[in-house]
């Protein structure tokens, strides 16, 4: 039954993210209804990000809607990982809407728009504190880690 729910709420996912996004996200791949990757941009001037895009890769779950995405950033030639203070330099993404602050009515598409928000907000030119140590140690997957969200105002 929940393997049935997620299918069917990825493909009206699907059908809505393909006809129409906002602007600076741009679907790339969605061959099959557990990974899709995704394009975003930060429209504004904020020159960290300027003229840059970044590759999302959503991994979905046989619980989803009811759990998170799993959502990281990848690395491939024309698309860096962005320097933020909640992205590490392997992709994976402290963000509280990703795990504990998770909601149903959440969607590929709002995901997309709150990192964008999240990068057009930040005025920090680095990477969360550990993040070598946390990158070289680290082997759970970005959904089974126990992150702190104790900074909000990045």
């Amino acid at each position: 039954m929940p393997a049935q729910f997620a299918a069917k709420r990825l493909g009206k996912e699907l059908q809505k993210i393909s006809n129409s996004l906002p602007p600076g996200i741009e679907l790339v791949s969605a061959n099959n209804l557990e990974e899709w990757l995704l394009d975003i941009q930060v429209l504004d001037n904020n020159p960290l990000y300027q003229n840059e895009k970044y590759r999302l890769k959503f991994r979905f779950g046989s619980s989803y809607p009811i759990e998170p995405p799993e959502v990281i950033f990848v690395k491939v030639p024309d698309r860096p990982i962005p320097m933020h203070p909640h992205i590490y330099s392997n992709g994976i993404i402290c963000l509280d809407l990703l795990g504990t602050g998770w909601s149903p009515v959440q969607n590929v598409e709002s995901v997309c728009m709150s990192l964008q928000s999240m990068l057009t907000g930040n005025t920090k030119d680095e990477r969360p504190p550990g993040d070598e140590e946390f990158v070289r140690a680290n082997r759970l997957r970005p959904k089974d880690i126990e992150f702190y969200y104790h900074d909000n105002d990045v």
